[in-house]
């Protein structure tokens, strides 16, 4: 077979089995001198020549991976229409050390990671799988099934499925290296890869080696213009700052330290703020002692990474050996080590309420008169805020006197950043191993079989440091005056040293900071072990007679079984909020696990080929049951129709029938504190001026005295604490999807000097009922405040008429929600240009434009709908990122002898925020950004590429630090999603013999 059919037959074959490319044509072309036979299409069981799939399939080739010089195929995601905001190298409060795939923006569980067909081991108990374990220089192209595939390859794959298809067959040596950095010369990415490979045995088997390393250099917040200040969503407090290219304004004199200003920052500030536990606000420490008017918040934008820093090294070894001409014996292993930073600005105590005494000797005579003033005020009135009893007492009379004097302690609420502990951190270092090994060949006559074993672990640790340890600094602001002169803690506790919260920058001593800071560990591990055979082949004895072949099968069996186990340290595991202050909540041991049984099939049945107005008509359908161990059942199935009215047009039809198991984590994870992302607290002194008296009704039969409505602190930095965890007395029931796709394929043959041509269209409806998931902490508080609703009223817990206290929170637990769409429709277009002696020239786009993605969490709680939003109750799926109506990537490529040239058209959509925020920011206008690519084969064995990304060096959105979640919200704006580090440039040189 000459090449050029070879190609041509692959690139047919392709097209009919529903494989559309996504960005670049050359995907689909990535097809060498060889005699295919067959094509096993990602997304069925069924391997037979020119099977077609009822079910739309974007493919992404080694051409477009190489062309966007991507050192972790991530990056290649990120920019996919299909996908939304998931994790990765631009998420950094809010990161788990991990690079995800969130599908149709359902989320990262959402989806199914396989390689070579077989599943990929999660990094964690959430289910979630890391992609950045995958080598990408062994990487022959990546199939991406959307509609949900779970009859197929079962649980996860409601949005669809990934597959990463890995080179076979591959003989030689390739070497690369690659280099980038952007135009601040920051933000250095280094990576190598060496794949090696020959055939055995006279070409009975095939052994394939690679190797890569990968070093990411951090960018921080500080290092843009835009990241260098906080700026408030609601307000645009420090936009005008940004605007005119000056710091932020510094707080006023004696109010000041490291990163305080005037306005746009967090109110756990320096010098410290101070309030009535349980009450309003007393005033702000200042530098010399005494307490006045709040002065000041922290800025805490330089200490975040724009880009986390990363270290990676990893390998895979794969094979494949004939026996004999009925069994083939193949096997993969791969190991992956990497590591990655999270950096957040300094620690500090977060509201926390302490018992201090007023004698003590850091206190000066004003700030004690002050306290003592406001701690008797708040005695009186009909509604008093300071009480010896009840629920939350905030004042002890130690002598008895009726009266708040010095002799007494009182409870104060600090807010105060430790700047003298340095930032807070967390590094994930991440061990991964998998091995597979398996039979397949040719049972009898046209059946083949595939029998296989699989086990895979991960085990990470996650060390925090720089946090400040709450239970010593409760500890450490309980001081006196010792007898010798010297101020030391009342408990007596050995190493204790009296903490100095009442001064400005500086007042904090080294070993004061030994002794209230803290660092924390948790180790994680997960375990997966997979048996499973399958076999299919023709039934000769089942054909239509007007058909032109038999009924095709494929029927098997799988036993899968996971475990997952997270180990805090004792500081994670004090109650309720950890011993770490900022840390979001304490953490308690996990250990569960499940395990599940299957049973599947597919059929392909020819019901009518090479008739008048019928080239072929094909009907596909499968079904699996599968039963889960503790979560029960659930049967899943799909049904579809192909159609080819002649050679040149497809249509496709596919309804399908999803699931989702819970996994670990939502079957074992205890109940704990943790945060949550809200926009504000409507009983709180941010909304006084609105309080109803329904509101304040609703505010008081949520556990707040009359006293306390709108006087109470509000939410620090857009963050609330919640109640999270499994109720074991309720566990989630598996989620299910009905999905249905439909679409048509033209490969027109008349177009003039076009060849190869491509158009495909598919409209896709992904519902999900039963959703398991989370209430989000707004959407509870909104559902009491401005619904009225009791039920979610129920889920506020407060102390001391607040939200921000120790033990206080939203209840949060994971149950099963309402549901959960996604609907659009799915462009792809491919054609090439023979421009003769000038060369050829390629042109493709993906286009993916949204109808619907809306949600709801019950029938008592409002439909959201999130289509061209963001915020916090809005984005894709549990996140709060942006959500473009319609996304698109179209690519020009042109070769000429050994020089390729290529532009990618990358097109966002105008999105707005969900709610009022101030005017700048409520809508963020269509992007457009351009990268350029250029590859060079100056040698028969080594090339060299270049390339530009953000040609034109496009600014970023600017919309706040509070416009959405903390993880896809940072540095003012949206950096998983837009490019917030300017231009960038990379250069590669490859080697390959």
């Amino acid at each position: 077979m000459s090449t050029s059919k070879s190609i041509r037959r692959a690139v047919h074959l392709a097209l009919w089995t529903g494989a559309a490319t996504v960005t670049a044509a050359q995907s689909v072309y990535a097809a060498e001198d060889q005699n295919i036979q067959e094509v096993v299409v990602t997304g069925t069981r069924i391997s037979v020549p020119g099977a077609i799939s009822s079910s739309p399939i974007l493919s992404i080739g080694t051409d477009e991976i190489s062309m966007q010089q991507a050192t972790e195929i991530e990056q290649v995601f990120r920019d996919l229409p299909v996908t939304a905001v998931g994790d990765g190298s631009n998420v950094n409060n809010g990161t788990a050390g991990a690079a995800t795939l969130n599908l149709r923006g359902l989320g990262a569980q959402r989806n199914l990671i396989l390689i070579d067909g077989k599943r990929v081991t999660p990094f964690n108990y959430d289910g979630q799988v890391d992609t950045s374990i995958i080598p990408t220089a062994l990487i022959e192209r990546v199939d991406i099934v959307t509609g949900g595939a779970s009859a197929v390859y079962g649980s996860d794959a409601i949005a669809g499925a990934v597959n990463f298809v890995m080179k076979r067959d591959f003989e030689g040596v390739d070497l690369s290296t690659d280099f980038s950095q952007f135009d601040e010369k920051d933000g250095d990415v280094r990576s190598a890869s060496f794949v090696m490979g020959a055939n055995v045995a006279d070409g009975r088997g095939n052994i394939v080696v690679g190797l890569n390393w990968t070093d990411r250099e951090p960018v921080m917040l500080g290092d843009r213009p835009l990241g260098q200040l906080g700026i408030v969503t609601a307000s645009g407090a420090g936009y005008q700052n940004f605007l005119n290219g000056v710091a932020p304004t510094p707080a006023p004199d004696g109010c000041g330290g490291p990163n305080s200003v005037a306005s746009g920052g967090s109110t756990t500030t320096l010098p410290t703020r101070v309030a009535i536990a349980g009450g309003g606000s007393i005033g702000q420490f200042r530098d010399n002692g005494n307490i006045g008017p709040n002065c000041s918040v922290f800025n805490f934008n330089p200490y975040n990474y724009y880009q986390t820093p990363l270290q990676r090294v990893g390998g895979m070894v794969m094979g494949h050996f004939e026996m004999n001409e009925h069994a083939e014996a193949y096997a993969r292993f791969g190991y992956t080590s990497t590591e990655v930073r999270q950096q957040i600005a300094a620690s500090g105590i977060f509201g926390s309420a302490f018992w201090t005494p007023l004698s003590n000797p850091f206190i000066n005579a004003s700030a004690q008169q002050t306290l003592i003033d406001a701690y008797n005020t708040g005695r009186g009135g009909a509604e008093p805020i300071v009480s010896t009893g009840g629920d939350f007492p905030n004042w002890r009379d130690l002598n008895g006197n009726g009266v708040v004097d010095a002799a007494d302690d009182v409870r104060i609420t600090y807010s105060r950043r430790t700047v003298e502990f340095g930032p807070r951190s967390t590094t994930y270092e991440n061990n991964s191993y998998n091995i597979l090994v398996g039979v397949r060949g040719q049972l009898i006559g046209d059946w083949d079989y595939d029998v296989f074993g699989q086990y895979g672990e991960a085990e990470r640790s996650n060390v925090s440091a720089g946090y400040t340890s709450v239970t010593n600094a409760a500890d450490a602001v309980d001081a006196i005056m010792g007898p010798n002169g010297v101020p030391v803690c009342r408990s007596g506790n050995p190493g204790c040293v009296p903490l100095n919260l009442f001064g400005g920058f500086g007042s904090i001593t080294p070993e004061m900071a030994a002794y209230s800071s803290a660092s924390a560990i948790e180790q994680q591990a997960y375990e997966q072990k997979i048996v499973g055979a399958s076999v299919s082949g023709p039934i000769n004895a089942v054909q239509i007679p007007w058909a032109g072949s038999p009924l095709a099968m494929s029927f098997g069996v799988e036993y899968r079984e996971e475990f997952g186990t997270a180990t805090p340290d004792l500081c994670w595991q004090t109650q309720p909020a950890s011993c770490l202050g900022g840390a979001g909540g304490s953490i308690l041991p996990i250990a569960g696990g499940f395990d599940v049984r299957e049973v599947f099939g597919e059929v392909l049945l020819p019901l009518a080929s090479d008739l008048p107005g019928v080239r072929a008509l094909d009907l596909e359908a499968g079904y699996r049951y599968a039963d889960y161990d503790p979560s029960g059942a659930n049967r899943t199935y799909k049904y579809g129709l192909s159609y080819k009215p002649v050679d040149q047009v497809l249509f496709r039809v596919m309804k399908q029938r999803a699931a989702r198991a819970p996994n670990v984590g939502e079957l074992a994870a205890p109940n704990t504190t943790a945060l949550d992302n809200a926009t504000i607290d409507p009983c709180s002194v941010a909304n006084a001026g609105s309080i109803t008296p329904e509101l304040r009704a609703l505010c008081m039969s949520t556990g707040m005295t009359a006293g306390q409505v709108g006087v109470v602190n509000d939410l620090v930095s857009g963050q609330v604490n919640s109640f999270q965890g499994t109720d074991l007395n309720n566990l989630p029931t598996p989620e299910q999807a009905d999905t249905l796709t439909v679409g048509v394929v033209w490969t027109p043959d008349f177009i003039p000097l076009a060849n190869d041509v491509l158009i495909s269209l598919d409209y896709y409806d992904i519902d999900i009922s039963d959703v398991i998931g989370e209430f989000g902490a707004q959407e509870v508080l909104d559902a009491c405040y401005v619904g009225g609703i009791a039920e979610e009223c129920a889920k506020i817990r407060r102390i001391g008429g607040g939200l921000t206290l120790d033990g206080s929170g939203i209840e949060t637990y994971t149950t099963n929600l309402k549901y959960l769409r996604a609907e659009g429709v799915e462009l792809g277009v491919a054609l090439g240009f023979d421009i003769g002696k000038f060369g050829n020239l390629r042109v493709s786009a993906n286009v993916n434009k949204y109808l619907t993605h809306e949600s709801q969490s019950s029938s008592l709680t409002p439909l959201v709908d999130c289509v061209g939003t963001y915020g916090t109750n809005c984005g894709n799926g549990p996140q709060g990122g942006p959500l473009p109506e319609t996304r698109w990537l179209q690519r020009t490529s042109w070769m000429y002898n050994d020089f390729t040239v290529s532009l990618l058209w990358r097109h966002l959509s105008g999105i707005e925020s969900a709610v009022p925020v101030f005017p700048k920011f409520q809508k963020i206008d269509s992007y457009d950004y351009f990268d350029l690519f250029g590859s060079w084969q100056f040698m028969e064995q080594a090339s060299l590429s270049f390339g530009i990304n953000n040609l034109f060096e496009k600014d970023p959105p600017v919309v706040g630090n509070e416009a959405a979640d903390t993880g896809s919200n940072s540095g003012n704006t949206f950096p998983q999603l837009y490019d917030a580090l300017g231009r960038q440039y990379a250069v590669g040189l490859r080697f390959t013999f």
